[in-house]
């Protein structure tokens, strides 16, 4: 019977222990993978943009050239071209191109991938605005994580059906300096490249989990009605591809929306997904002004009745003028607090965007390579990606360098989300180099101040005595304390203690 128990414990138990141990243990694995590669995502897609405002995108290249694309204030596709600055000659023609280009007065802004050869023609592009006296256009350094992957997908075949695929991706590279979230909409999160073992964890949970980032974020930040793209307005709550698709056709037809209501003219646009929709879009044209704001219609009825009781119109409570709705108390009562201070803050703002306000960035101009990197240098950069172990963050060498978990903060980090984000501008140390490997080590910790020191006690001033208080007397001792209640063991190990348990049971006596 012995022999029959350790046969099946050996070959049955055991085995289904550690499965769903070890399954058990996956689960929570993937739940934080998922969770990292969600937080990134979302950082990313709420990164400040530009704004629309004509931009050249750069898609940078060393065999091929660099493909340069303008786009304008809307993210319209205007003209394309074709520079090499390999030789002499080259750079000669790039330079006269890249004048012509920024002689329109048009371009506002040069976007550059930073992909192989990135930064090599944004120096270029710097050294030949400063000989031509060209300042007011800043060149900003573009992630084009997943552009290639747009570049060949079917939105961009169907966006730009006569355009070359390295085309396609200087025109992904401009937009996504305008507006990174609209334009990082169009990919697979998954092809952006900032998550944490991404393949191996579950691929369904991970798909749900971003889907609801790229919504999230959508809805927060808003949605024009009137220049969104049907990608774009599929993320809208309530509005799908198809609805999205229809939305679009109906503005190519009969021009602009004059306001929310008219989506009900939409055909297959119904009074339910009018109500899910209706507070995230945005319509600037619209006589009302609160069709430009995140109050949702249902409301108007009541800021209507509002500003009729002020004597006011509705454009007279927007702005400045939001201040007088303070003024009537019983408002506030009507419509709750929390509800009260969201269309406040809509009112006070209108057509707001909750994102950061752009700010050129730029690398050191003396480093463009790993071996320029010495041990104690002091570098400008953008992190990458963030995971449990530190984060990566690029300072334009064509190589990410690692900030360790230790190396973040002058105080203990348990999670790096909490210290850094994709998208952050910071400043590192160089710690070390490893050329074989092409490695690089950085420190965030080293660039901050010291904390003060801990003030020292005076000469003659120790501890209390043992048992008496820091503000003098003695301790109630009371009545001796009970035993601890024990806290409730993990669930693994009380598995592994009953497994252990029953080994020692069924071990043969000697």
């Amino acid at each position: 019977l012995r022999k029959a128990a350790r046969l099946a414990l050996k070959a049955h138990v055991q085995p289904s222990i550690d499965s769903e141990v070890h399954k058990a243990l996956k689960a929570v694995a993937d739940e934080i993978a998922i969770n990292v590669f969600a937080d990134n995502v979302r950082k990313l897609l709420l990164a400040a943009p530009f704004g629309p405002k004509a931009v050249l995108g750069v898609d940078p290249g060393i065999r091929t050239g660099c493909k340069l694309a303008v786009v304008d204030d809307s993210g319209k596709f205007l003209s394309h071209t074709v520079i090499h600055h390999n030789t002499d000659e080259a750079k000669e023609n790039a330079k006269k191109t890249l004048l012509e280009l920024f002689g329109t007065g048009l371009i506002r802004a040069v976007a550059v991938g930073n992909g192989t050869g990135g930064r090599e023609i944004e120096i270029f592009i710097r050294k030949t605005m400063k000989e031509n006296g060209v300042s007011d256009i800043p060149v900003v350094m573009v992630s084009e994580a997943g552009a290639s992957v747009y570049s060949a997908s079917e939105v961009a075949r169907e966006e730009f059906p006569e355009l070359d695929v390295t085309v396609r991706g200087a025109v992904s590279i401009a937009r996504r300096l305008q507006d990174p979230l609209a334009e990082l909409v169009k990919i697979d999160p998954k092809s952006i490249g900032v998550g944490q073992y991404q393949h191996d964890v579950s691929q369904n949970r991970l798909k749900k989990s971003l889907e609801h980032v790229v919504e999230s974020c959508v809805n927060q930040v808003g949605v024009n009605l009137n220049t969104a793209s049907m990608h774009l307005l599929a993320h809208v709550a309530g509005i799908g591809p198809g609805l999205a698709r229809a939305v679009v056709e109906y503005r190519a037809i009969k021009g602009l929306f004059k306001s929310r209501q008219e989506l009900l003219e939409v055909p297959r646009f119904s009074q339910k997904a009018f109500e899910q929709a209706a507070g995230f879009l945005r319509v600037p044209e619209s006589e009302n002004p609160l069709d430009n704001t995140g109050v949702h219609p249902e409301r108007y009825p009541l800021l209507e009745s509002l500003a009729q009781r002020l004597g006011k119109s509705l454009r007279d409570l927007t702005g400045g003028g939001a201040e007088a709705i303070k003024q009537d108390a019983a408002f506030k009562e009507e419509v709750g607090a929390f509800t009260y201070d969201d269309i406040l803050r809509e009112l006070e703002k209108p057509g707001r965007d909750p994102r950061e306000t752009f700010v050129p960035f730029s690398y050191r101009d003396d480093i463009h390579e790993v071996k320029d990197l010495k041990p104690g240098m002091i570098c400008p950069g953008i992190v990458t990606n963030v995971t449990n172990f530190g984060a990566f963050v690029d300072i334009g060498v064509h190589q990410d360098g690692l900030v360790h978990l230790s190396q973040l903060a002058r105080r203990f980090v348990k999670d790096a989300s909490q210290v850094v984000s994709p998208g952050d501008r910071v400043h590192v140390k160089v710690l070390e180099v490893n050329l074989e490997k092409n490695q690089i080590s950085l420190s965030i910790k080293e660039t901050l101040e010291a904390p003060a020191p801990r003030p020292r006690r005076a000469e003659g001033e120790g501890r209390p005595p043992r048992g008496e208080k820091r503000g003098g007397g003695r301790r109630d001792q009371g009545p001796p304390r009970g035993p601890r209640p024990s806290a409730p063991r993990p669930v693994f190990n009380n598995a592994f203690a009953s497994l252990a348990a029953l080994r020692d049971q069924l071990k043969p006596k000697k």
